[in-house]
């Protein structure tokens, strides 16, 4: 008789589902990301994200400026990550150009690119500790993070904005003092990110947090168009620089770093991790090699005055901190782009979120997004 009541007293309860705004300002989104979360008490049941918070019309921007005056848009979709941006989009319209690159500037370029790599792995290792209740490695992380930005606060004038790679070469020629301080940075970010990772990767918490958290499967990557540091902690051994090198990489000698599993299950939170750590190791190895063979020479190749390019379209993409980014540019033979439009892994790894959340606890979705690492400037362009 009590069991028929009981049963009838919890038919008679209406239940709903609860719903939550994480965001736009919030820690754990990394930017302004709101993210619509429905929930059943702890559990993720439906996770939508809404974009364009940071939305500044940069593709339609890019139709208006001369190729030159383009850069310093790029810039600020990935402002963790300038020089990459800059690269990408001055690859194509040196390609369009048939623009020759002297060689000093090529290694410039690459150990630019290398140190943006690794602050970005730092800013992604100390914000994601944060994320997870550890506050101190945010510090170590910022602290190695600014020996890099006074470089090239020297190169280019600016501390996170450099407009420092320019259509022909580079802005400013790297002096052998610099050069120098470089080469100490490897030695010293080498030995800290050893302590670094004992400190938070080997941590019983952060690989509870984290193991077995956020699962990317290969086939699912693949489906989303994932890349990067998300695709490779998925066990894909895909990275630009090595698969299709642009710029002098295929000089260098480094290995791509794959998730494996070690903690949890491949593609888990702790994978993502452990990539993006273990890729400053290769970045450092990468600088290294760049140091040795860096010779005299000019910085800048032979561009004209007013730039035009020929009629027609290209296709470029580089390996950026947070995966590849492509540049379509369209030409109808005047000093302004037809078209520039813009292909954002940030966007793809957002996309992810919907299915990645669904079923997760709450605590575990924040770990979740703090893994894909993502930047709304080059989500929202």
């Amino acid at each position: 008789m009590e069991d028929n009541t009981l049963k009838q007293e919890q038919e008679a309860l209406h239940t709903d589902l609860l719903t939550v705004n994480m965001g736009p300002q919030h820690p754990a989104t990394h930017g302004v990301l709101r993210v619509e979360i429905k929930t059943d008490s702890e559990i993720v049941v439906e996770a939508t994200p809404y974009l364009g918070y940071l939305h500044r019309c940069m593709e339609k921007h890019s139709e208006n400026l001369d190729y030159r005056g383009i850069i310093p848009f790029t810039d600020r979709m990935d402002y963790l990550g300038a020089m990459g941006m800059e690269w990408g989009y001055v690859h194509g319209v040196e390609k369009m150009l048939g623009t020759e690159v002297p060689e000093r500037a090529e290694y410039i370029r690459i150990i630019v690119a290398e140190l943006q790599r690794i602050a970005s792995h730092l800013m992604y290792f100390g914000t994601y500790a944060i994320d997870l209740g550890a506050f101190t490695p945010f510090l170590y992380a910022f602290q190695d993070r600014e020996q890099i930005l006074r470089i090239f606060e020297e190169l280019s004038g600016a501390r996170l904005l450099y407009n420092y790679i320019w259509i022909g070469g580079v802005w400013n020629d790297i002096n052998d003092d610099q050069l120098r301080r470089i080469d100490q940075f490897c030695t010293t970010m080498e030995e800290s990110m050893k302590k670094y990772h004992d400190l938070v990767g080997m941590n019983a918490i952060f690989r509870n947090r984290t193991a077995n958290v956020g699962i990317v499967t290969p086939e699912m990557a693949y489906e989303y168009g994932a890349t990067g540091a998300v695709l490779r902690g998925s066990g894909v051994e895909w990275d630009l620089r090595k698969k299709k090198p642009y710029g002098y990489y295929d000089k260098f000698d480094f290995d791509v770093v794959t998730g494996k599993g070690e903690m949890g299950t491949v593609g888990d939170c702790w994978d993502r991790y452990y990539v993006r750590v273990f890729e400053i190791f290769e970045s450092i190895k990468i600088l290294r090699q760049a140091l040795d063979g860096i010779e005299a020479g000019p910085v800048m190749g032979k561009v004209p005055k007013i730039i035009k390019l020929p009629k027609g379209e290209i296709y470029t993409k580089t390996e950026c901190p947070r995966g590849e980014l492509g540049y379509h540019i369209v030409s109808d033979g005047g000093k302004t782009p037809y078209r520039v439009k813009v292909k954002s892994s940030c966007f793809t790894h957002t996309s992810m979120l919907p299915e990645l959340g669904k079923g997760q606890m709450i605590a575990d979705f924040v770990a979740t997004i703090g893994s894909i690492d993502i930047v709304l400037g080059e989500v929202d362009r």
